[in-house]
């Protein structure tokens, strides 16, 4: 293989590296926890719940 190659294999690994901590960043910020919090009850409330937040995602 030529050293180019491991070059790019580098370059890609720490564009995907950064991209994983990015999201996994973005996804336990502190002004996304209310929203997960109330779609990880979902499943356990009934269907009324399920089309009260349907309503609320609405533009």
């Amino acid at each position: 293989m030529s050293p180019l190659w491991g070059h790019l294999e580098g370059a890609i690994t720490v564009v995907l590296m950064l991209t994983f901590l990015g999201i996994w960043v973005w996804a336990w910020s502190a002004r996304h926890k209310a929203t997960f919090d109330r779609l990880a009850r979902l499943p356990l409330e009934g269907d009324a719940a399920h089309r009260d937040i349907e309503k609320d995602d609405r533009p």
